[in-house]
C-alpha cells in the first residue's frame, strides 16, 4: 500500500528537522528545504540560509524533539521541545510548514517557554506525558 500524500509529507518534515536540528548536516538538508524558502518566524532570518544560520551559530547541546504530527494537504504542523541552546528554558513549539514538490517551502511557529511542574496550572506537562524535573 502507498502511504498517502500526509504520511510522507510528516516523515519528509521529521527527517528534515533531524538532519538539520540533530545531525547538523547542512548539505543533505539542503535537499529538504527550497532555496526559496519563506520564513515568518520572528526568531529566524529570511530564507533557507537565515534558518541554516541560526542552527550554526547553537551550542553543540543544542537539541530538537519531536511530539504530535498532523498533516493536511500541503501543511503539516509539528509539535516538538527545542533544548539546549542557551537560555535557562526549553522551547516547545507547534512549527507550521508548507510542503510543495517534496521540499518545505514555507514556515510559521508558536513558541512558548516550556513551564515545570509547579508552574503549570493544569498539572499537566506542555510536552510528553511527563515533566522532565
Amino acid at each position: 500500500m502507498n502511504p498517502t500524500k500526509q504520511e510522507t509529507n510528516k516523515a519528509l518534515v521529521l527527517e528534515a528537522f533531524d538532519t538539520l536540528f540533530n545531525k547538523r548536516d547542512y548539505a543533505a538538508a539542503e535537499r529538504y528545504w527550497s532555496p526559496n524558502y519563506i520564513q515568518h518566524s520572528a526568531h529566524i532570518a529570511p530564507g533557507r540560509e537565515g534558518l541554516f544560520d541560526l542552527i550554526k551559530s547553537m551550542p553543540s547541546a543544542f537539541k530538537y524533539e519531536p511530539g504530535m504530527i498532523v498533516a493536511e494537504n500541503d501543511l503539516v504542523i509539528v509539535h516538538g521541545r527545542f533544548s539546549g541552546f542557551g537560555q535557562p528554558v526549553n522551547w516547545i513549539a507547534a512549527d507550521i510548514l508548507r510542503i510543495k514538490d517534496g521540499l518545505l517551502v514555507e514556515h510559521w511557529d508558536v513558541i512558548q517557554d516550556e513551564k515545570t511542574r509547579a508552574q503549570s496550572k493544569s498539572g499537566l506537562p506542555m510536552f510528553g506525558d511527563k515533566f522532565r524535573e
